[in-house]
């Protein structure tokens, strides 16, 4: 009940035209998933990308796809629920698994201590 290997390359050359085979559709698609049910950051939905053979080009469309504000946010929701759930740690201790955790996550380090800084600022005040 297989198909030929003619058909089965009609198939795929239809598919390509129709769009539904598409790299930079499937990296946009991947990209925006990931980030939203995972909460993964650019570092990791890059590797994961390149992992799969996905063009520079391509990847660099998905993750420009991911908004600033959304991006940050989710970064900062990320990083204070860790950094409640460790309350009973010492500082550096708490300090040093919530970066970990966000790193392991895939966000940027810049990115990961302007948050730490940020959450240690709003503890003092």
């Amino acid at each position: 009940m297989g198909l030929s290997s003619k058909d089965v390359d009609v198939l795929l050359v239809r598919l390509i035209e129709e769009g539904y085979l598409n790299e930079e559709r499937f990296a946009i698609q991947f990209a925006g998933g990931h980030f939203r049910q995972k909460k993964w950051g650019k570092v990791k939905i890059v590797y994961e990308l390149r992992q799969k053979k996905v063009s520079e080009a391509n990847i660099k469309k998905a993750v420009e796809e991911l908004k600033g504000e959304d991006y940050q946010g989710s970064l900062q929701k990320l990083a204070l629920a860790k950094w409640e759930s460790l309350k009973g740690e010492q500082y550096l201790n708490r300090q040093a698994k919530t970066i970990a955790y966000l790193a392991r996550k895939g966000y940027e380090m810049p990115g990961i201590q302007e948050t730490i800084k940020k959450l240690r600022s709003g503890l003092a005040g």
